[in-house]
């Protein structure tokens, strides 16, 4: 009879890679955590690990995300990974929510008008 034997990696749930895109990568919680950690300051993946209640390799996972929706980078430094966040990812995201708030605020605009003209033509109504 034949053992089966079990590697860390497979008892881990799998993390979705295939889609590289800022919002994707920031919807999962655990990713936010990572990336506003990054935020404050580099950090490798022992160090993000140590703070964090998932595995080194959970981490690594995460971080993959997160560097291919380009929100974080990594240097090298001796035989340890670095990782910081990436400003420059950030900047399609901000161009999404430019462009949600101008949309929020035209709308709004044209709600107040159209309220504004129907209370104006009630006012004329009654002068009549």
């Amino acid at each position: 009879m034949c053992c089966i034997s079990q590697s860390v990696s497979d008892s881990l749930p799998f993390v979705t890679t295939y889609q590289a895109d800022g919002w994707t990568a920031l919807a999962d919680p655990r990713r936010r955590d990572i990336f506003e950690r990054l935020v404050q300051q580099p950090l490798s993946v022992a160090e993000l690990a140590g703070d964090l209640p998932i595995s080194r390799p959970a981490v690594s996972q995460h971080l993959k995300v997160l560097h291919d929706a380009r929100l974080v980078d990594v240097d090298q430094v001796g035989t340890r990974r670095i990782y910081r966040a990436d400003p420059t990812g950030l900047e399609p995201l901000r161009r999404d929510l430019d462009r949600f708030w101008t949309a929020t605020l035209q709308n709004l605009k044209r709600v107040a008008e159209s309220e504004h003209n129907q209370e104006h033509n009630l006012t004329e109504g009654e002068r009549s």
